[in-house]
């Protein structure tokens, strides 16, 4: 930790919600003479790789500025008065719990564009996808760090525009139906949650998230609490996605470009689980535990879907789409960050908050390697892969192999990787769930749950086998491209974060777990 003023910190984190936007506003305007390189299309590309980067640095700046001793606290506040009449505030600031997300969500970003500069995708003008990029990358980071549950809801929507039109004009096969799926699913769910925003805010007197979590729900009746719970929940499963309401996810991945799905899973699911903390567990404690129940019941419903849907997609002749399947498995592993939230216990509250970040960095690299895999190959079916001599990366590839079954096992949750410790506090969580729960109920949910990793484990190593085994390379065959530089340079801090996170949990687990129990106990922790 360094020593950095209050008004310092400040800064930063508007720096970190805002710059975006203004970078996305010059990527619209030409480039000077001397900054256009070869063809403004560089410019432009080069442009979102600096603006990313600087972002990043600010956020390593400010997470390097933060008291990691009062994680709890809230950290680097801006709080201005907006609308007087409605106490809507422009409220900005991080603790333990948010913090995370805003470094994970300006990386993943950063790798995004750095991986685009040099493999943009095919479609219209590059000015366009990198100043959606960045108004996507905006609205998410403004995700995480708002205090005010309408600039929360104004945050939450912001994302859907660009994210559209990332699917809809540099996307692949049936990529406008899919962008539209998306839209209609997310839109109809957040018109229900700002329902539920609104009666708490006019219940509670106040929009302030962190007055309403002190207050911890006593300012709320217990049908206040119910019917703003099942309105804001029903937003934020569709942005999780929960099982039933998943469907929009498998069709906007495979459509989507490598980048689209990278930040798709890697932050975009997290903002639905991240309001399920920030907002439904201190705020309406009384509506969660009667809900919880039932919210765990879907999680591990969800759990044991995605992965049989990843097993059938896995199975030889299924004609199987890799990222599809990549799609499915994260319906299984966001289950877990549900399971753990239900369990309402500072360590499966924990668990969830430690596998969302995991899910972010490997899944993120998962769908980079799904990507660089079609480009080579043509094609992202799993049957086509492992045709008649197979993928065979390991043999035609090797770097790129090992890379993939990396991925496969820290998904799986192998010990010692960053996937293992979330997985396994959710299910700590449910064998002790919070007083009032149904422990017979819970431990029967870990046991699901626990099915689910065997089946994860499944479908994981059976796509590893598909893939990166098979025949020798037929003479005369075309090589295939091993992993290239720039490859390298945008998967390596993934990998490296992955391993550290494994080894290394009581670095993160160090930040939420003050946050997290202040949180459960209404502020007096």
């Amino acid at each position: 930790m360094i020593d950095i003023s209050e008004s310092v910190m400040q800064f930063l984190l508007a720096f970190i919600v805002v710059g975006p936007l203004i970078g996305a506003a010059a990527a619209l305007l030409p480039a000077p003479p001397g900054l256009k390189g070869k063809s403004p299309d560089q410019a432009v590309l080069r442009h979102g790789v600096t603006v990313t980067g600087a972002v990043l640095a600010a956020a390593i700046v400010l997470t390097l500025g933060f008291d990691h001793d009062q994680p709890s606290k809230m950290q680097a506040t801006t709080d201005i008065s907006w609308i007087p009449a409605l106490d809507v505030r422009i409220h900005l600031g991080v603790d333990g719990i948010s913090l995370p997300l805003l470094v994970l969500t300006a990386l993943l970003t950063f790798l995004c564009a750095l991986y685009s500069y040099f493999k943009m995708p095919a479609g219209p003008s590059p000015k366009a996808f990198v100043a959606l990029l960045l108004v996507l990358e905006s609205g998410t980071l403004a995700t995480f760090a708002v205090l005010d549950l309408l600039l929360f809801f104004l945050a939450f929507e912001t994302v859907l525009i660009p994210m559209y039109f990332l699917i809809a004009r540099w996307g692949g096969e049936d990529r406008r139906a899919a962008a539209w799926r998306f839209v209609l699913y997310t839109v109809l769910g957040s018109v229900v949650m700002l329902l539920g925003l609104l009666l708490i805010g006019l219940k509670a007197g106040t929009f302030d998230m962190v007055a309403l979590a002190t207050d911890n729900g006593r300012g709320l009746s217990t049908s206040v609490q119910v019917i703003a719970v099942l309105a804001i929940g029903i937003g934020l499963a569709v942005k999780t996605p929960m099982w039933p309401l998943h469907s929009w996810l498998p069709d906007a991945h495979t459509a989507a470009p490598t980048v689209g799905s990278v930040l798709l899973a890697g932050v975009l699911l997290k903002m639905g689980t991240y309001g399920f903390v920030r907002i439904l567990l201190p705020i309406a404690p009384d509506g969660m535990q009667i809900f919880a129940p039932y919210l765990a019941a879907f999680a591990v419903v969800g759990i044991i879907y995605g992965s049989l849907a990843c097993l059938a997609l896995a199975r030889p002749g299924s004609k199987g789409d890799l990222k599809r399947l990549i799609a499915y498995s994260s319906v299984g592993h966001m289950g877990f960050v549900l399971l753990g939230i239900a369990t309402l216990t500072p360590t499966g509250v924990n668990g969830a908050l430690f596998a969302n970040i995991a899910h972010g960095l490997i899944t993120g690299l998962l769908f980079f390697l799904v990507g660089a895999i079609k480009d080579r190959y043509g094609t992202a079916d799993l049957d086509a892969l492992a045709g008649a001599t197979g993928a065979a990366l390991y043999g035609r590839a090797p770097r790129l192999g090992a890379l993939l079954a990396f991925s496969a096992v820290a998904s799986l949750g192998l010990p010692g990787l960053a996937g293992f410790w979330g997985e396994m506090l959710a299910l700590f969580g449910a064998f002790d769930p919070a007083e009032g729960l149904s422990r017979p109920a819970y431990l029967t949910f870990m046991a699901i749950g626990g099915l689910g990793t065997l089946l994860s484990a499944a479908y994981l190593l059976l796509v590893v086998r598909r893939v990166c085994m098979g025949a020798a390379r037929p003479a005369g065959e075309a090589a295939i491209a091993d992993v290239q530089g720039y490859e390298f340079a945008a998967w390596t801090p993934l990998v490296a974060l992955t391993v550290l996170a494994g080894l290394w949990p009581a670095v993160l687990l160090g930040l939420t777990d003050p946050a997290v129990q202040k949180l459960l106990a209404g502020g007096k922790a």
